[in-house]
């Protein structure tokens, strides 16, 4: 293997983006606003007890290109930049033409891509006055990584964890405490919206709507402590596209252009990491297909209607024009406890709604085995949610040895799977099967949001 044709290709630090990229500056036509429940768009100070007002300027703003903080980058640099693997082995497993690139966030302290916008949610509201934030968290890796980033800039965390990973994953909730956080299952008896929900279905899995509405209640009571959110809203879409920045330039190293960016997608977050800069690309003119693969048991972008919903189950944020299953929508027990969320990122479901990408629904036991072909090939075991993004790239490499192509396949590898170990033993003990969400039950959800406005041209 020559030098010019490397495995891996590392940015000095040097090389890493100085500037997040902002979508919204490129958009063929801009996203709708969000609304109020009287269906008026929301203003600023709407969202001021919730958010800090830098991240709520951050979240409206239309400028291509925002400076990412001096001691955010000086905190980012722990890990990143991030390697760019080329997956020989699979490739070779696969016998396919196709070259496949991952791009490594299981490489960050917390073990994925979360903490991207965990460092710098914190840093925003350090600098406006705040001293406690308080989140939700599903599979436990944005809990994670908000623990660990409010303890490296200073302030104090408390994570409503959904109660069935809650239950699963209990090392994440260890992780959590160990950077000094508080995580409590969710729904709980602390706030009104979790005793409502314990009231009404008693031994419910939980949702990431219901933590939302917890962790949301609890914020707003106080003045020093505000809501953090690690994935749907623009800002955290912002944030993370220093991964496919990175995967440019490094691609770039080599001469190569992806024909096809992959990502799982549960709010939108890692997804719209690694695509944003290369729908951008898209946008004007250059040929590339995007792809974000969900689960079959939560397919929000490909069976979800475009529709004004709301984030939670207690209906505490604004409407947002978003690909949702109902905001009440109480997701089955799936291992990707990170893809459980009902509703998608307005930007990603945005850049859907223009033709810009793609959506793929995967049965559980396909991502399961694609996860186990790439630990057998490549070494890393990779969270459950990131088996998604591995089983769609599996497709793309199988239909160009079909069509006798060399593609350049690319995916974000959102996460490493070593504290997601009691999923792979319930898969390889034949415990985990298929379940694709029966239109009854999506009925149902949708009855909630049967009265809500639609988003223009819908």
């Amino acid at each position: 293997m020559s030098s010019s044709d490397p495995t891996k290709i590392i940015l000095d630090e040097h090389e890493m983006p100085r500037q997040w990229y902002n979508i919204q500056a490129d958009l063929p036509s801009p996203m709708p606003p969000p609304l109020g429940m009287n269906g008026l768009p929301i203003s600023p100070d709407d969202l001021a007890k919730v958010f800090p007002m830098n991240l709520i300027e951050q979240e409206m703003s239309t400028d291509r290109w925002i400076d990412i903080p001096e001691e955010v980058l000086g905190i980012l640099k722990l890990w990143r930049p991030s390697p760019l693997y080329r997956a020989r082995r699979l490739e070779k497993a696969l016998g396919t033409p196709a070259k496949i690139f991952y791009k490594n966030e299981g490489v960050s302290p917390a073990g994925s891509h979360k903490p991207n916008t965990a460092v710098a949610q914190a840093w925003y509201n350090r600098e406006f006055g705040i001293k406690y934030l308080t989140t939700e968290t599903g599979a436990g890796q944005w809990g994670s990584a908000l623990a660990m980033s409010c303890k490296l800039i200073g302030i104090e965390c408390k994570v409503f964890m959904v109660r069935i990973s809650f239950d699963q994953k209990p090392f994440r909730k260890i992780m959590m405490k160990t950077w000094g956080a508080e995580c409590i299952a969710s729904p709980s008896s602390l706030t009104a919206a979790g005793r409502s929900i314990l009231e009404e279905m008693p031994d419910t899995p939980g949702s990431l709507g219901i933590a939302i509405s917890e962790a949301i209640e609890q914020a707003v009571e106080r003045e020093d402590t505000r809501y953090a959110l690690g994935s749907v809203l623009n800002h955290v879409m912002l944030h993370q596209t220093i991964i496919g920045l990175e995967a440019k330039k490094q691609l770039d190293k080599i001469g190569v252009y992806p024909d096809v960016v992959i990502g799982c997608a549960g709010g939108g977050s890692n997804f719209a990491g690694i695509s944003f800069p290369f729908i951008c690309d898209k946008i004007h003119g250059r040929e590339v297909q995007v792809i974000a693969t969900e689960p079959e048991a939560c397919p929000t972008l490909t069976r979800g209607p475009y529709v004004y919903d709301t984030g939670d189950v207690a209906k505490m944020t604004p409407l947002l024009p978003m690909h949702s299953l109902g905001h009440r929508f109480i997701p089955p027990a799936i291992h990707a406890g990170g893809l459980r969320y009902h509703g998608m990122a307005p930007l990603v479901s945005h850049v859907k709604q223009l033709g810009l990408i793609d959506a793929t629904a995967l049965p559980q036991t396909e991502c399961y085995n694609a996860a186990l072909l790439f630990a057998h090939t490549e070494g890393f075991i990779p969270a459950p949610e990131t088996s998604h993004a591995i089983a769609q790239s599996i497709r793309e490499a199988e239909k160009a040895k079909e069509e006798g192509k060399e593609k350049v396949i690319l995916m974000n590898w959102s996460g490493h799977g070593l504290m997601d170990l009691q999923g792979y033993d319930s898969f390889m003990s034949g415990r985990i099967t298929d379940y694709a969400l029966p239109d009854e039950l999506l009925e149902q959800s949708l009855a909630a949001i049967k009265d809500h406005p639609l988003p223009p041209g819908v």
